[in-house]
């Protein structure tokens, strides 16, 4: 066995020594070369002419509006840097830049609209560059202006009418002396035209004279309804829809123009709100109304007013120590198949804005105090005026607050957003005359609170709870100021 060993060990160091008269390092500069080249391709091709994509500002964004271009064709833009201010569909929001460069053409100007995704800027290293991404954003412009003329298939060969071909059972009547059958009211036209019926083919099943045939002998030009019902009866049969189902709308129901009337299309807040609108009518919901005693909470309102505590603040923070208890309320139910626990209680509460509507969210309004949570509240309106939330400030709610009290609507009842559980719309405070447990009058305020609810995760006696929990915080409102 050791011999053989040994055996190998020669021809090892024959294999190796076969190797030697080779330059040296032949083999391993193949090698480096083969892997160095492709490195240097990928530097050659990289791009020095990039494209300003207009982003996606959130979920629920798929196109943006220029709003203003803060630099011009030609400055010298910093990585970080904002270029541009583009509309979302719920806020105005600063687009920065990736990368140092020149700004060297604007494809999208202001007040224009592009989707997500799409350039709306190019950028050049260097200012020879200038003139080629001119070039590039003119030749994309052209073609994004113009359509392709293959874009459309080309139209088909309409077939011929169906009328054009007479039927066979008109030879019937020509290969020679046959009954002749009219229907009466053929007969009525016949002698009202004073058409010879003899000499009329009929196009009717067997040979029939129908009165589409008095009107073609007799020149007149058969009504659409008479022509379908006995040229085309086949066709009539197979598109009839079945006995009990409606036949599908063709298309949209168009309602009649007034004169003097002015069409103005949405902005894109506005069609963002009607995709959400429409949205939650998918949604199987239900609505609970709850009666609220709130002459202790307006006492309290009236003491932390100077202080710059808003109503929205006390109802916010009171909504939110009760959803606290009642967790189910601020779930969400997103698939349909499960529903989930949110770990934060975040309230949004509705604002009208100029051109839309907006949900600043009030985020852990558990976990903060009245003060702190009404100076939240006072910057988050501010930036929602001023269309300068970002994503999270108006998308991460669990639980949505709607106040018309405060325009003297005594009820109303609010749709649900689309991904949360519950919406509660608060009216307004006013006076009742109540009884009490031992049959005396007396007058309090009272206000009218209806809850929105998803059918799906939340039930009645859940969203009873939480409207009686509720009710006993605002009527004892020591808490709200802990």
């Amino acid at each position: 066995m050791m011999a053989s060993l040994q055996s190998r060990v020669p021809a090892l160091s024959s294999f190796s020594s076969s190797l030697s008269p080779s330059p040296p390092g032949l083999h391993w500069r193949r090698c480096i070369a083969f892997t160095a080249r492709p490195r240097r391709r990928i530097a050659t091709v990289e791009a020095k002419i990039r494209e300003i994509f207009m982003p996606a500002l959130s979920s629920t964004m798929t196109e943006g509006k220029i709003v203003s271009w803060i630099k011009s064709e030609g400055d010298v833009l910093s990585k970080g840097e904002s270029v541009v201010v583009v509309e979302s569909d719920k806020a105005d929001m600063d687009v920065e830049t990736f990368y140092d460069g020149i700004l060297a053409a604007i494809v999208v100007a202001e007040g224009e609209v592009a989707p997500v995704g799409a350039p709306i800027g190019l950028l050049a290293e260097t200012e020879e560059e200038i003139a080629e991404a001119k070039a590039k954003a003119a030749t994309s412009s052209s073609q994004s202006a113009t359509p392709p003329a293959t874009a459309l298939p080309p139209p088909s060969p309409q077939p011929p009418p169906v009328a054009a071909a007479p039927p066979p059972a008109a030879k019937v009547q020509t290969d020679g002396l046959r009954k002749v059958v009219v229907t009466p009211y053929a007969k009525k036209l016949a002698k009202q035209h004073k058409v010879d019926i003899n000499s009329t083919i009929g196009t009717g099943p067997f040979g029939r004279i129908t009165p589409a045939d008095i009107e073609a002998a007799a020149g007149i030009v058969p009504s659409k309804s008479t022509h379908v019902a006995t040229v085309a009866p086949a066709t009539a049969a197979v598109t009839a829809p079945a006995p009990g189902l409606t036949a599908p709308k063709a298309a949209a129901t168009k309602f009649p123009e007034i004169p003097g009337s002015t069409v103005v299309p949405f902005t894109t807040m506005q069609a963002a709100v009607s995709k959400n609108m429409v949205e939650s009518l998918s949604v199987p919901t239900f609505r609970a109304g709850y009666p609220v005693t709130t002459d202790a909470l307006d006492a309290l309102y009236e003491k932390v007013k100077p202080k710059g505590v808003t109503m929205t603040a006390l109802l916010a923070k009171a909504a939110a120590m009760a959803l606290a208890q009642h967790p189910i309320v601020n779930a969400t139910c997103k698939d349909g198949k499960s529903f989930t626990y949110n770990s934060s209680i975040n309230i949004g509460v509705a604002v009208a804005i100029n051109g839309g509507l907006i949900t600043p969210v009030l985020q852990d309004a558990d976990k903060l105090d009245l003060y702190l949570l009404s100076k939240k509240w006072k910057e988050l309106v501010e930036k929602a005026r001023a269309k300068q939330l970002q994503p999270r400030e108006y998308n991460s709610g669990t639980f949505t607050l709607s106040n018309l009290g405060m325009f003297g609507v005594d009820r109303f009842d609010a749709i649900l957003p689309p991904g949360q559980g519950a919406i509660m719309a608060v009216g307004a405070s006013k006076p009742t005359v109540v009884v009490d447990a031992d049959g005396f009058f007396s007058v309090k305020r009272k206000m009218l609170v209806n809850v929105t609810a998803d059918h799906r995760i939340i039930y009645g006696a859940d969203l009873a709870a939480f409207l009686q929990t509720f009710s006993k915080i605002v009527e004892n409102p020591e808490d709200l100021t802990m």
